[in-house]
């Protein structure tokens, strides 16, 4: 991400940008916000531009400093200007802030501003939202209301409230007119089928576009998200350090979902805390992630970290579920039989096998077993030895690298279909989040508890209680949810 930041090839995207916008006929907000992402690129390109001889003369640590206030100052323009677009581009921008390649310490924090420091919307509009959603004031909505927003992100802000039964609540209210901006940014995939036609030219580019136009504007329902919520937190009801917090129905609606508040601190806040709170909290998130994927068959495809909060003993609550994609058993079973091959029986030629029957890789392509297992091993390899691993930034980069790494001869061949789109957030996003907390763990141990075609005893404390749990579900009627695998 640095090299994007400090060597962006701002005439190209300049060129890519005018032609989309000139050769279309596009709408005045499409316009605009085309506009204002051009404007971004052209100023980062002239700030480079004016310290190239500022640059050139210095040499050793000047120069990398120079390079790093260049750095900085361009993040600040991102924050300022993504900020106050909203929208799909804040997204960007919140990727960008977690996926570490290289970023700057301070560039990395200022960044992450974007994750739910978002600027909010006035206190007037949140109430006008609230008044049209729900049929009156929050003053009468709710027994109290606090107009001040406790946090702000991509397509709408948090209040505090009180229900009349004296319920502490969490209140997401949607931005007026957020859904033409998302409509206009994603009406701009010319310019995102070039870049992805010329950077994976053999990826079916359209199929990609698709999936990431489906589930964006899926979040804009918000009872589509009050009902993945619930889902989820049905499931993990009473799970020892998972938690999602409750929907409350009857003050949910299209633009504003309405939940349990929940306490904890901020991913930042955590840096500071002992590496054993740390290891904690990593494997409570990877069991969250896993859990969802094999037992509710959903996984939430916005693991960014302004959707946590924190408490010791590694307990997480998960917030924010918009961006959910939902699978059938069939989905899964590839998926299965994949980490299977590779990691259990260590059978390369079933692996390989399994990859083509799923999609991911072109039939009778003309390469090695060996080349095709060692490009996709990186994505396998905190499961491939029962053995503690520490999840560093290193590692984490490095799949992100692999992730985009067109030079391989397995990339012309290798294939995302449409249905697992959303799942690469795993590779770029999950082992961001545990690189950045240095969490250690047997990792292989405790994926042998959630693969449904393993269901190992418990290999640590939490899944010691988490197994009770589970126990529990089922004495009370409550069976594992949709279990893939089993038959």
């Amino acid at each position: 991400m640095r090299r994007i930041l400090a060597c962006l090839s701002v005439g190209a995207i300049l060129a890519a940008l005018t032609a989309v916008l000139l050769r279309r006929r596009v709408g005045r907000l499409r316009y605009q916000r085309g506009k204002a992402a051009v404007q971004l690129a052209v100023r980062g390109g002239v700030r480079y531009a004016s310290n190239a001889p500022r640059l050139f003369a210095a040499a050793g640590q000047h120069r990398q400093q120079l390079r790093n206030d260049l750095a900085l100052q361009t993040a600040e323009d991102v924050v300022h200007t993504l900020g106050a677009m909203k929208g799909v581009l804040v997204k960007i921008g919140q990727m960008a802030s977690y996926l570490d390649d290289g970023l700057a310490p301070s560039v990395r924090r200022t960044l992450s501003r974007l994750q739910d420091s978002i600027p909010p919307m006035t206190a007037e509009l949140a109430a006008q939202v609230i008044t049209e959603e729900l049929g009156r004031p929050p003053e009468r909505a709710f027994a109290r209301w606090d107009p001040e927003p406790i946090a702000a992100a991509s397509i709408g802000q948090v209040h505090r409230a009180i229900t009349e039964d004296g319920t502490a609540v969490a209140v997401k209210v949607q931005y007026p007119g957020i859904a033409e901006m998302m409509a206009a940014d994603l009406d701009n995939v010319a310019l995102l089928r070039r870049m992805l036609k010329i950077t994976a030219p053999s990826q079916d580019v359209d199929a990609l576009v698709t999936e990431l136009r489906d589930r964006v504007l899926e979040e804009l329902d918000y009872r589509r998200e009050a009902a993945n919520q619930d889902a989820l937190a049905s499931y993990f009801d009473g799970h020892p350090t998972i938690h999602v917090p409750r929907i409350i129905g009857s003050l949910s609606s299209r633009r504003v979902v309405t939940s349990e508040l929940a306490d904890g601190v901020r991913f930042a806040e955590i840096a500071d805390w002992p590496q054993s709170e740390r290891d904690l909290a990593g494997e409570t998130i990877y069991r969250f992630v896993f859990r969802s994927l094999y037992e509710v068959r959903a996984f939430n495809g916005d693991p960014h970290p302004g959707n946590y909060l924190f408490r010791p003993g590694g307990k997480v609550t998960f917030l924010d579920f918009g961006l959910v994609k939902h699978f059938t058993e069939a989905d899964l079973l590839p998926l299965m039989a994949m980490v299977r091959n590779l990691c259990v029986q260590r059978d390369p030629e079933a692996f390989r096998a399994s990859m083509v029957q799923a999609g991911f890789l072109v039939p009778d392509a003309p390469l090695s077993t060996d080349q095709v297992v060692e490009h996709l091993a990186v994505f396998y390899q905190l499961v491939t030895e029962s053995t503690p691993v520490t999840v560093t930034s290193d590692y984490a980069s490095s799949v992100v690298r692999r992730f985009f790494d067109m030079r391989s001869p397995v990339a012309q061949y290798a294939r995302i279909p449409q249905s697992y789109v959303i799942l690469q957030r795993i590779n770029l996003g999950l082992f961001a989040l545990l690189g950045d907390i240095h969490a250690t763990a047997n990792w292989r141990s405790i994926a042998e508890e959630i693969w449904p075609f393993m269901q190992a005893p418990p290999s640590t404390p939490m899944g010691r209680a988490e197994a009770d749990w589970l126990a529990a579900k089922r004495a009370a009627g409550r069976p594992r949810a949709g279990a893939a695998g089993q038959r």
